[in-house]
């Protein structure tokens, strides 16, 4: 059994080779960034207005306050030169400045009456309200780069680069694969005996979120059915993500099939609750997470190791999120507990309220909570007001 640091410093220590995709702009939010983008041009490429005004030669303020309108210069159309030194040139935000000219007094700051522009303040100087040429990237600057999630905020800064289309990084051939003879698809109507195939699906939404898609596959407990199918799945698929047969039963098969199909057990049980009997392998290009069954353990499985995994292959920086305990928890096992939590936000600060559920199994509860909060071994006692790791999924 490894701890919780071994095991997410063991699956971290294993890469799996991604392919690159050229996507168009308009299709880019959520992935992540595998080239270089740079400046096509100085930011901004010229002394931009910042300000709807007008612009004077502040040394021209210090004998004269009241100033001829001689011109406009609105967005979008070519420099013009402010031939008179006591004149001024109204501007618009995001026009050239005017040559000749290097302050600009915002309309508030100024009374306009009969062609003149009376100026309102006391002291104007060089530069006000002016944003300099190349004052946020040079020609040939590196803007974004490898790892980049790209939000919408990334989108506006390739547009302005003029890039139609990027490279990023593309998912890796993923197989989500359920096992279980109790187990039904969810358009059937189940038996006593049987539930529906839930965990897969959930899967299978957790990695949409990242843009990343995943085919389902179901597993009978059956060792050769299992044998013949997973041989099948591992010529399709580089990653493999199972839900469950990986603890102690007489049909749990996953471990020892795997092992017969030539894959390296890295790890099989995780000092944790919930998802103890979590096994993790890889072959010399392939991965392998076998999660446990129960849903909660499924769930937590994948956001604390499958996610971070997935995001660090691609070159993601990854922040680790933590919240404030609101309340005293006690857990006397020797093992790390992941706590079910829901999140508040009070003055800036994320606190967590322990939503107790019905074990790994109550999926249902996880409709009431964020994420959740790891709560180390070492201790027994996690008192009010202590930070700890946090894991959300919302």
């Amino acid at each position: 059994m490894v701890s919780v640091v071994e095991a997410s410093q063991i699956i971290q220590s294993v890469r799996v080779k991604l392919k690159e995709v050229t996507m168009p702009v308009g299709q880019l939010a959520g992935r992540v960034l595998s080239e270089n983008i740079l400046a096509d041009r100085d930011f901004p490429p010229f002394n931009r207005v910042a300000m709807d005004g007008i612009a004077i030669n502040a040394k021209s303020f210090s004998v004269n306050h009241q100033f001829k309108i001689e011109n406009v210069q609105p967005a979008g159309t070519p420099q013009i030169k402010l031939q008179q030194p006591y004149a001024c040139i109204e501007v618009m935000t995001g026009a050239m400045l005017p040559d000749g000219t290097d302050a600009v007094i915002k309309y508030e700051d100024v009374e306009l009456s009969n062609g003149y522009a009376t100026v309102q303040l006391k002291e104007v100087t060089e530069g006000m309200n002016i944003h300099p040429s190349g004052s946020d990237a040079r020609l040939g600057d590196v803007l974004l780069e490898p790892g980049q999630v790209i939000s919408p905020a990334e989108v506006a800064l390739l547009a302005s680069v003029g890039r139609v289309s990027v490279n990023v990084f593309d998912f890796p051939p993923t197989a989500i694969i359920s096992s279980g003879d109790e187990l039904v698809d969810i358009s059937v109507l189940p038996e006593l005996h049987q539930i529906r195939r839930s965990n897969t699906y959930a899967l299978q939404s957790a990695m949409l979120e990242l843009g990343w898609r995943g085919d389902i596959h179901h597993l009978h407990d059956n060792k050769e059915m299992m044998l013949k199918r997973l041989r099948e799945v591992l010529n399709h698929y580089d990653v493999l993500i199972l839900s469950g047969g990986v603890s102690k039963g007489k049909f749990d098969f996953i471990p020892e099939v795997l092992n017969s199909l030539g894959i390296e057990k890295l790890f099989h049980q995780v000092s944790q609750k919930p998802g103890k009997p979590f096994w993790f392998g890889k072959s010399s290009d392939k991965v392998v997470f076998a999660l446990p069954g129960n849903p909660v353990s499924t769930f937590l499985c994948f956001y604390r190791y499958v996610k971070p995994w997935m995001l660090n292959n691609m070159k993601v920086d990854v922040k680790q999120s933590q919240a404030v305990l609101s309340s005293t928890v006690e857990f006397k096992p020797s093992l790390s507990y992941f706590l079910q939590v829901s999140t508040r936000n009070e003055n800036g600060i994320l606190v967590a309220d322990s939503v107790p559920g019905g074990g790994s199994g109550d999926f249902a509860n996880l409709k009431k909570v964020d994420g959740f909060l790891e709560l180390p071994a070492e201790r027994n006692v996690f008192k009010a007001g202590e930070v700890f790791d946090f894991y959300t999924f919302r």
